[in-house]
């Protein structure tokens, strides 16, 4: 009997949009930075059980190019969270082998933000476990625009495999496994270029209860599909018998 028959096939790379912390606390009578607050515990252990299954890569869309157009309160809240936590969990990180790498434009964030940024990527720079992209001042579109800029300025043709390599994701995986979290069935301009052919799952339930069971009920949904990339089942089915 095949590891694929005898155990779930762990996702190499998985990606989730942590959507509903405002929802939630909102529900609980509380302020959304509240929600905010919780969806970066639930962050957290999220790290944890990716890396206790086996996932190489774990992509979290902590904020988008466009979350810039919430109250300006919100915003400000978010900002020092992210840098809190960058200094708060850096060393955790460290100890427990993740590597931490923020994707984004970082240009807009202020000063000190990129320093604690450039610090906790400097600190876990050498490790080889799980490897941790949090997309923050991420935008899809952005990617593919300042991919195709570099290659513009360098006078490089544009191919698939030039813009590629020009991604802030390269030299990494694409996403095997795209999970939105909070009932919404969208993608709102996340890894565009690098979930072409990730298998998406979309859940119910708000960031802050995303918990073990419900990413393990993910990745069993996970394995019950079939990728192709094109081929017919009939190909994979035999590709996969090893005829």
């Amino acid at each position: 009997m095949s590891k694929n028959e005898t155990q779930p096939n762990i996702p190499q790379h998985i990606a989730i949009i942590m959507d509903g912390n405002g929802r939630w606390a909102q529900a609980r009578g509380k302020q959304r930075v509240f929600g905010h607050k919780a969806g970066m515990e639930r962050a957290r252990e999220m790290a944890e059980v990716c890396g206790e299954l086996g996932v190489k890569y774990l992509t979290l869309f902590a904020f988008s190019s466009e979350n810039w157009n919430r109250p300006k309160d919100e915003v400000s809240f978010l900002m020092e969270l992210f840098a809190t936590s960058l200094k708060n969990e850096s060393k955790k990180l460290n100890k427990n082998n993740v590597r931490l790498t923020v994707i984004g434009d970082k240009d807009g964030f202020d000063k000190a933000l990129r320093k604690a940024i450039d610090k906790a990527e400097a600190l876990t720079a050498g490790n080889d476990g799980l490897f941790l992209q949090i997309a923050a001042n991420y935008g899809g579109r952005w990617d593919i625009v300042q991919a195709a800029k570099k290659l513009a300025e360098a006078g490089q043709e544009i191919t698939e495999a030039s813009i590629e390599e020009h991604l802030v994701t390269s030299g990494g995986p694409a996403p095997d496994l795209l999970i939105r979290t909070g009932g919404e069935e969208r993608i709102s301009n996340f890894l565009l270029w690098q979930a072409a052919y990730s298998e998406l799952y979309f859940s119910p339930k708000l960031w802050p209860d995303f918990d073990r069971e419900a990413l393990q009920q993910a990745i069993n949904n996970f394995n019950q599909r079939q990728r192709r990339f094109g081929k017919t089942g009939e190909q994979v089915t035999t590709a996969d018998k090893g005829d």
